[in-house]
C-alpha cells in the first residue's frame, strides 16, 4: 500500500494540502502554490514506479500531450518538475466531479448531456487537430465542475496522431488508468494495456494503430452512456466486454428515454460506434459541429419524432431503439417511396389501399405500419436515403414548395424555408443536396439534417446529385 503523503509536505514550490485520488499511475494532491496563491491538482508518480522507464515515460507523454493544447474543455498543465526522484506535474484544479460520478447518479437530461457531449467534441477535436490522440477517453477522465464546464483529464497514454505507429498490444483485461481528482481507482498494472475495454474501440482491441477516429468511438460509447444512463458495451466480464465491442451493438435506448431523444442525435452515437474507422467521421471537427447544431435547434428536430417510434436506423445494423418501438422499417420507407413515383394517394391513418396497376404501391398500402404515414395530396419528388431509414421530399402542403423529412416511424416536418425543390439525401445520410430558385435563377445548396441554414453549392444549376463518394 502506498503511503499518502502528509498535509504541509513541500514538492517543488507546492505545498500539499489533502489527497485527491490514487491509482496505478499516479497520486493526486490538492496543493497551494503560495506564488501566486492559487490552489492546484499536484499528480506525482508513485514512488514504485519512479525507476520504470515506461512509466516515466508516460507520465512525460501526459505533460507534452496536455502542455501542447490550450482549449477550454482540456485540462491546464501549470508547471512539471521532479523531487527526490520523482516526477510531478500541476494541473488546474477543477472542483466537481468526475461524470462517472454523475453517471452514477442517472441520465442527465437530453440538453444537459448534449451541452457535455458538445464540450467534449470541442476538446478533443482540438487535440485532434494538434496531432494528439488520447486513447483512453472514458468518464473517469473527465471532469465536469460545478459550474458544468467540462474537461479532459489524463493524456498519459496519448500519442502523436502523425508518429509512425507501432503494433499495440491487443487488451485483454481492464486497461491502464488515469488518474482523477476526487476519484479514487484500483490499481492496475502499467505496461500491459493501452486504453480501457469499456471504451476500446475496435480496432485498438486488436492491437491495431489507433487514430482520431478511435477516440471518436469511446466518444460514441460516452455519448451512448449520457444517453442511456447504462454503458454501451458493459459486460461481467473483459473478454466478454471485448467480443460485444467487436460483434455486437449497443442495446436499445430503454423506451423512455428513446421517445425523448431525437433520431439524428441516435445517428452520431451509430456513426462514432461504427465498427470500421472508415464508416465514422472523417474529421471530429465535423463531429463536433454536428452536435452543436444538434444542441441549438434540440426544439425543432423534436417534431423528427413521434413518440416511441422514434430513432429508426440503418437496416444493416441493430437499432438504438427496439424492434418493437420502430413502427415503419427500411423495407416500409422503400415501399413509400415506390408508392409516390407512382402517385397513389396514401390517406392518413391508411391501413389498407389498393391500385391494381401498381403492385409497388399495392405492397406499400399493405404494409400496416403505414397507417402513420400520411400524404397531402401536394407532394413530389421523393428520395430516399441509401439505409431506408429516410426519407426526403418536396411538399407544397403550406403553400410554398419546401424540402420535407420523414424518419423512418416518425412525423414528417420541414427541413427548409422555401421555396425549393429536387432534394438528394447524401451517401452518408447526413445532407441533403437540393434546388433553390432565386427569382429567375436557381442554384445548388446543402443543408445538413441535423439543422442549421442552407449552404450555397453551386451557382446556375438546375439539377445536381451526389457522387458516390458523397464529395
Amino acid at each position: 500500500m502506498q503511503s499518502v503523503l502528509p498535509s504541509g509536505t513541500r514538492i517543488g514550490p507546492y505545498e500539499v494540502e489533502a489527497p485527491l485520488g490514487s491509482g496505478g499511475m499516479g497520486e493526486v494532491y490538492r496543493a497551494r502554490d503560495h506564488r501566486l496563491g492559487r490552489a492546484v491538482a499536484l499528480k506525482l508518480l508513485p514512488a514504485r514506479l519512479a525507476s520504470d522507464p515506461d512509466a516515466l515515460a508516460r507520465f512525460e507523454s501526459e505533460a507534452r500531450a496536455a502542455s501542447a493544447l490550450s482549449h477550454a474543455n482540456v485540462v491546464t498543465v501549470f508547471d512539471v518538475g521532479q523531487d527526490g526522484g520523482r516526477p510531478w506535474l500541476a494541473m488546474e484544479l477543477v472542483p466537481g466531479d468526475s461524470l462517472r460520478a454523475l453517471l452514477r447518479r442517472g441520465a442527465p437530461p437530453l440538453r444537459e448531456a448534449l451541452d457535455l457531449a458538445c464540450q467534449l467534441a470541442d476538446g478533443l477535436a482540438t487535440a485532434h487537430a494538434r496531432g494528439i490522440v488520447h486513447r483512453d477517453l472514458k468518464p473517469e477522465n473527465l471532469m465536469v465542475g460545478d459550474d458544468g464546464h467540462l474537461k479532459i483529464l489524463d493524456f498519459g497514454i496519448a500519442k502523436l496522431a502523425r508518429a509512425p505507429a507501432a503494433p499495440e498490444p491487443a487488451a485483454t483485461v481492464v486497461g491502464q488508468h488515469g488518474v482523477l481528482p476526487g476519484v479514487h481507482e484500483a490499481h492496475t498494472h502499467p505496461g500491459t494495456i493501452l486504453g480501457t475495454v469499456g471504451y476500446l474501440s475496435p480496432e485498438q482491441a486488436r492491437g491495431q494503430p489507433a487514430d482520431p477516429r478511435s477516440d471518436q468511438f469511446a466518444f460514441g460509447a460516452i455519448l451512448y452512456e449520457l444517453l442511456a444512463g447504462e454503458r454501451a458495451f458493459g459486460r461481467d466480464t473483459a473478454v466478454d466486454t471485448l467480443s460485444a465491442i467487436l460483434r455486437e451493438e449497443p442495446p436499445p435506448l430503454p423506451a423512455e428515454r428513446a421517445a425523448q431523444v431525437p433520431a439524428p442525435v441516435l445517428w452520431v452515437v451509430q456513426r462514432c460506434l461504427a465498427k470500421q474507422p472508415r464508416d465514422r467521421y472523417g474529421s471530429t471537427l465535423d463531429l463536433a459541429r454536428d452536435l452543436r447544431q444538434l444542441r441549438d435547434n434540440l426544439a425543432s428536430l423534436g417534431t423528427l419524432s413521434s413518440g416511441p417510434a422514434v430513432g429508426a436506423v440503418a437496416a444493416r445494423r441493430r437499432p438504438l431503439v427496439s424492434r418493437r418501438q420502430v413502427v415503419v422499417g427500411a423495407a416500409a420507407v422503400a415501399a413509400l417511396a415506390a408508392a409516390f413515383a407512382a402517385g397513389v394517394t396514401l390517406a392518413p391513418r391508411l391501413t389498407r389501399r389498393t391500385t391494381a396497376a401498381t403492385p409497388n404501391a399495392t405492397a406499400a398500402a399493405e404494409v400496416p405500419a403505414l397507417r402513420y404515414v400520411s400524404y397531402s395530396g401536394r407532394d413530389s419528388s421523393p428520395a430516399l436515403s441509401r439505409d431506408g431509414r429516410l426519407l426526403a421530399f418536396v411538399s407544397e402542403r403550406t403553400g410554398t414548395p419546401r424540402i420535407w423529412v420523414q424518419v423512418a416511424g416518425g412525423r414528417e416536418a420541414p427541413l427548409t424555408d422555401g421555396p425549393d425543390a429536387a432534394p438528394r439525401i447524401s451517401p452518408d445520410g447526413s445532407s441533403i443536396l437540393f434546388v433553390r430558385a432565386e427569382g429567375a435563377r436557381r442554384s445548388l445548396y446543402r443543408v445538413p439534417l441535423v439543422g442549421g441554414p442552407p449552404r450555397k453549392v453551386v451557382d446556375d444549376a438546375a439539377e445536381g446529385d451526389w457522387s458516390p463518394d458523397g464529395r
